[in-house]
């Protein structure tokens, strides 16, 4: 509802990182009600010790609450915090989101965590055998470590597209798919190699990294999920990258 030079915000917002701790946050609201669909959202920014809001943390499987559920009561935001123009929101979400997935996906953070991985499997025994001399958890390590260098080329094949001023296609849209399934698989690697000690969590005096990989574990599980489902991300590259059919959609008022 608009008031004067403020929006008067009711509703609420799921899954919102790190609520709990920020000073700001962004939302899509929908200040055009006459237009239709995502036409008529705008991303606003919004203080967070604006009256009216109230947080509320979820608890996920890493034991810890990254995720918040924020609820408005007639918050008042001035439309001076609207970003670009009224109605264009989704146009801005989506360039976010952009940005936010090739976070998810940072070659270099993939190229840290196989580090730890290779340090777990020389370091670790199971049975007085090192992970790293076992030919099964060495085969799944250098399958791995092969992927983790295609990532690594492929950021540097899209980091020349983006200097040339070139799309980057349907490459661009693989990122966050199998980046982030990729940092899932190699902390599994992590809990196997860790033998008996991988199913250990807080607590335990013979907890390795202080549960960093069982953290990482679950949280990567997460990252599948967050910024876009790996099944939406499929239907991008199908449908944006490869020109396929959309899916059906159900229309109002047809059988």
């Amino acid at each position: 509802i608009e008031d004067g030079d403020d929006f008067v915000i009711n509703g609420q917002k799921i899954w919102t990182t790190t609520a709990h701790l920020a000073e700001m946050m962004f939302a899509l609201i929908r200040t055009e009600p006459e237009a239709s669909k995502h036409a008529g959202l705008s991303y606003l920014l919004i203080p967070m010790d604006t009256p009216g809001i109230e947080i509320r943390p979820l608890k996920t499987m890493t034991g810890q609450s990254e995720f918040n559920e924020v609820f408005f009561t007639d918050v008042r935001t001035p439309k001076a915090n609207v970003v670009g123009q009224r109605g264009e929101g989704w146009k801005i979400a989506n360039t976010t989101l952009k940005h936010e997935r090739n976070m998810l996906a940072s070659s270099a953070l993939l190229e840290g965590v196989f580090g730890g991985l290779v340090a777990v499997m020389h370091q670790e025994t199971s049975s007085g055998v090192r992970p790293i001399d076992s030919p099964v958890f060495r085969d799944r390590l250098l399958r791995l470590q092969a992927r983790v260098l295609s990532m690594k080329y492929h950021s540097l094949r899209m980091l020349t597209c983006n200097l040339k001023g070139e799309s980057t296609g349907v490459a661009g849209l693989v990122t966050k798919l199998t980046g982030c399934e990729l940092s899932h698989q190699i902390a599994a690697l992590a809990i196997d190699a860790l033998g008996e000690l991988g199913v250990l969590y807080d607590g335990s005096k013979y907890l390795r990294s202080g549960g960093m990989w069982q953290f990482q574990h679950m949280f990567s599980l997460g990252l599948i999920i967050g910024g876009g489902t790996a099944q939406i991300q499929k239907n991008i590259i199908s449908e944006r990258g490869l020109g396929l059919p959309r899916e059906p959609r159900w229309e109002k008022g047809r059988n």
